[in-house]
Order: structure tokens, then sequence, then C-alpha cells
């Protein structure tokens, strides 16, 4: 069955518990209020039948395809799909011909959804452009990399983008206990779980609704049905099934828990770091969300003082995902070590909120005449630019507005290696001015 075919009543047996129970229609649509809220910008689009080329982006799980599945129910366009790992110029080719057939002899427009579409190289994506601009085709790519990274600038300026976030606990058990409750789930197996399963589940998934399917589907083809004809799953059997320990302190104590490591990452103190960050894994926690803080701090509370500490985390982390959690826990506690040790200095936050404060309320646009990339407004010569590179690197220069000429959001410290970006700042001020 095509997954755009929305008329059959239930998918094949067969088929993952994730794609039998796929929402159908906007309403039945889990999580993603700020994208599918009443009145928002793609839902009318979706309603009117007026959508444009666009990107889906986000982590698995979050509803990319489903999205685009809702599209091709409620849309009176033709539809095709490819995969972008599986297809390339030809297929794309033999698409827009036979788009420009079908525009050409019945007026009916052709949406082409791409999955994956990050993988397609500028050559493949090149193919597209002129049927994209000329309507031939209408673009709908999924994808779990931001596309402004990943995808040619050439595509991503024609396309509107929307961007998916990963779904809440709350979203992920209600699309689990929607699939129990549901005839095309899980209804005619007389299924029951539990409430903590289903908040293992939840907190196993990490805001992925497939995974999170995908495992209670797990357990209950695997448990046996009981006396009363019923599939009991339960806290254990969903561990099993999700293969993560569930946390095991309560909500209050994890965040608690969580904060005593960052506190101890910003005050230096590597062995309390390490023992926080051990036992929250140790109760469940996944070891991404403290490399996530590591990141953090790395230019929160270190910043400039190290600036290797954010690289040494980013490797840490590369070394995890190839190696796992057994190995892959020397990279995590070298990460830790490096950062608690580290000299801080928290002067790129505090730049960071002076600037955007200043953003915010103090707001000029009016960039210096010797730094526009065009003539003066009113004709006359603009002063002249000066290149740094002629005078020995540095030279006296206004590249602020007028009216925050004189501001000063960067204040380094006086520590690690950040002095001597101090020394470096006071030196050309000291000869130069601001």
């Amino acid at each position: 069955m095509d997954l755009f075919d929305f008329g059959q009543s239930q998918q094949p047996s067969t088929a993952p518990l994730a794609d039998r129970v796929r929402p159908r229609a906007l309403n039945e649509f889990i999580g993603q209020k700020h994208l599918i809220g009443d009145n928002s910008l793609l839902v009318r689009a979706i309603k009117a039948d007026k959508l444009g080329n666009c990107i889906f982006y986000g982590p698995p799980g979050t509803g990319k395809t489903t999205l685009a599945g809702i599209i091709a129910a409620t849309t009176k366009g033709a539809f095709e799909k490819l995969n972008a790992v599986s297809s390339g110029v030809a297929e794309a080719k033999r698409v827009i011909e036979e788009a420009r057939t079908r525009l050409k002899m019945y007026g009916k427009k052709t949406y082409l959804l791409l999955d994956e579409c990050h993988r397609w190289n500028k050559a493949q994506s090149d193919s597209v452009l002129g049927a994209m601009e000329d309507g031939s085709i209408i673009f709908i790519g999924s994808t779990t990399e931001n596309p402004f990274f990943s995808m040619t600038k050439a595509i991503v300026s024609r396309c509107r983008i929307f961007e998916l976030k990963g779904l809440t606990d709350a979203d992920v058990i209600d699309g689990l206990r929607r699939a129990v409750a549901d005839e095309r789930g899980l209804k005619n197996m007389h299924v029951e779980v539990t409430d903590e399963a289903y908040e293992v589940f939840a907190w196993g998934a990490a805001g992925d609704l497939r995974n999170a399917l995908n495992a209670m589907e797990l357990a209950a083809l695997t448990t046996p049905i009981d006396k009363e004809g019923v599939v009991r799953i339960d806290k254990a059997t969903a561990e099993q099934s999700i293969q993560r320990k569930s946390i095991s302190v309560d909500e209050t104590l994890y965040y608690d828990m969580l904060s005593a490591f960052c506190k101890s990452l910003r005050g230096s103190d590597p062995d309390a770091a390490l023992y926080w960050a051990f036992h929250l894994i140790e109760a469940g926690c996944d070891p991404l969300i403290l490399f996530r803080r590591l990141w953090a701090h790395a230019s929160e509370d270190v910043g400039m003082a190290d600036t290797n500490a954010m690289q040494v985390v980013t490797a840490a982390c590369t070394a995890y995902e190839h190696l796992g959690i057994a190995e892959g826990s020397l990279s995590l506690a070298h990460a830790i070590i490096y950062v608690s040790t580290a000299p801080k200095s928290n002067s790129v936050v505090a730049a960071r909120d002076r600037v955007t404060d200043a953003v915010k309320n103090r707001a000029d646009n009016r960039v210096p005449e010797h730094l526009l990339n065009r003539a003066a407004a009113d004709g006359h010569e603009k002063p002249k630019y000066l290149y740094p590179h002629s005078f020995g690197g540095y030279c006296k220069q206004q590249y602020l507005p007028d009216s925050l000429k004189d501001e000063i959001y960067y204040v380094p410290s006086d520590h690690g290696k950040e002095a001597d970006v101090k020394r470096f700042l006071d030196d050309i001020r000291a000869k130069f001015g601001k």
C-alpha cells in the first residue's frame, strides 16, 4: 500500500505499528502546536490547497512524513514520492516530465515529496530547480538535518522552512495510548499498559514517537497472554523493549542532580562533576544530555579562557557515539574533567546578554557609510573604507552605528588564554581609542 493511500480503513497487518496508526488528518496529528495550531500559516495553506515549496525538518519520529501524508490526503494535486538515498536525477526528471504533462493536459499540479532530502548533492538538487521555479512541481522535502547547513542554498531559498520539535513525554504517551485503543493498532490484541510502562517508553524514546511505538509493539508481541486473554505490559517489560533503564529517581531529584552537575562544572570541582554525571547515568539519564550540558558550559563558563573546551567536548561526544556507553564513558569523563579544570570566564554569555539588550532596546540599523555595500543614499561620495591589512592588521575605524559607537559589549577577563585577548584589546584601545 502506498504511503499516501489514506482511503483504506486499515494498513496491512504486517506493517509496523507506527505506520498502521499514522495520523490521517490534522485533528489526529500529535504535538507541533507551534506549526499546526488554530489559524497557523501551515494549516491555512494546507486547507486552502495553497502550500508552496517547503521543507520539514526536525528529529526522527516527530511527524515529518506524517505531515506530508496529511497534505497528500487533503490536496487535490497528484503526488510523487522519492527517497534521496535511492533516487537520483533520472527519477527526478521522470517525475518532472510527467508533472508538466499532467499540468498541461489536466491543469493538475504535482507535489514531489523527497524524504531525506539533505542526501541529494548539488547536481541532483539542480535537476529540480527549474521545475520548482516554473511551478511544474511543488517540492516538499523532509529531513533530520538543518537544511540551512545541509542543503544547497538554491533549494533552500525557494522553500519555506518548517521546523518540527522533539515531542514531549506527554505527546509520546498520548500517541501510545491512541495506538493501544485504535483498531488499526493494538486494540484487537487486548493490550493493557501500566502508567509506569508508558512513562518508560516515553523516557526511553526521547521525543521519538516512532521509537516508542516500535518498542511497545515489540513488548505486545513478545508478552504472553494471561488467563484473562489480556497482554499486560508492565515497567520491567517496557525497560527491556525500549532497551533503556527507566530513571530511578523522581523528577525533582533528577533535576536537582543535573543542577548539581552543572554547578560542579562551573565551580571547577571535577570530583563532584564526575560523581553527579555517573550517578545520573546509573539512574537512567541519557549521557547525551550530559554532553549537551558540557557544550553549553564550554561557552558559558569557560568561553574565551580556553576555547579548546568546546573542541574537547565535541570530540568526546563523537567518540562516545562511535564507542557506545562502555568505552564511550571514558570520553565523557575526559570531557567532564577538562571543562571542570579549565580556567573560567563568563565573558561570552555576558557579551551575548549585553548585545541582545542593545539590539532589543537601542536598535540602530544605520550602517556607517564607509561600511556600506553600495553608494551613499544621496549620491555623494562615501567616506573611504580602510583596509586593516594595509595598516599592519588594525587601524582606527568606526564599525558600530553612530549612536552606539562607544559601546563595549565584550569585556575579557584575566583568566587563562583570555588574558592574551584582553592584552590585545587593551593595547589597541590604548593606542587608538574605542
